[in-house]
């Protein structure tokens, strides 16, 4: 499977703007690996552990973690929902992640979400612009408003904002069934027909 790979998916850009501005500034949670990032890094959970209390259990699934429920935020974003309702298959952690203005993530690794581990993570941009700068492996990725894009963050990966306005993709933590395999490889041998390779700079 390809490093980075766009999917068949694209969702109504002016939508999910819309929904993102129905989330209310105190539901997002500064992220909790702040040695690696400087700025403002923060999520806002749509789905996460059943029986979570405190915000930074909302954010962050500990390994084995078996029961998930939806937030009472995801009620309030009808465009949020539906791309969920169109991923036909078992969904883990959701939630934005938002990067602010000038806002820095450092080149790391997540561990085990990639397509050969079962379980992958898959990224809708809903605010961006051309002056941000993601990295995967050193090569620029550049994924815009409504796309839906797998991103092996199994490698060295890192995020600049150099624009005057947060950047917030919904990140969706997904296991791979028979529907996203047959997905992702139907993808990716029409990336190869056409010659785009993994699609990064």
């Amino acid at each position: 499977m390809l490093d980075v790979l766009r999917l068949p998916f694209e969702f109504d850009s002016g939508a999910l703007r819309d929904d993102l501005e129905q989330v209310p500034e105190e539901r997002y949670i500064r992220h909790f690996n702040n040695a690696i990032y400087e700025g403002d890094w923060s999520a806002a959970a749509l789905r996460c552990p059943s029986g979570a209390v405190h915000p930074v259990q909302q954010i962050f699934a500990p390994p084995g973690t078996s029961e998930w429920e939806d937030t009472d935020l995801l009620g309030h974003c009808p465009a949020f929902a539906y791309v969920l309702s169109q991923l036909v298959c078992p969904q883990l952690s959701v939630r934005l992640l938002r990067l602010g203005p000038g806002a820095r993530i450092g080149e790391h690794r997540d561990h085990a979400l990639g397509f050969e581990d079962g379980e992958v993570r898959l990224h809708v941009p809903v605010a961006t612009s051309t002056r941000v700068d993601f990295r995967l492996g050193g090569r620029r990725v550049v994924m815009a408003p409504g796309e839906t894009w797998y991103v092996n963050v199994n490698e060295p990966h890192a995020v600049y904002n150099g624009g005057e306005n947060a950047r917030v993709h919904l990140v969706i933590d997904c296991v791979v069934n028979s529907w996203l395999r047959s997905m992702m490889q139907h993808a990716a041998r029409r990336c190869r027909q056409r010659g785009e390779g993994d699609l990064a700079e």
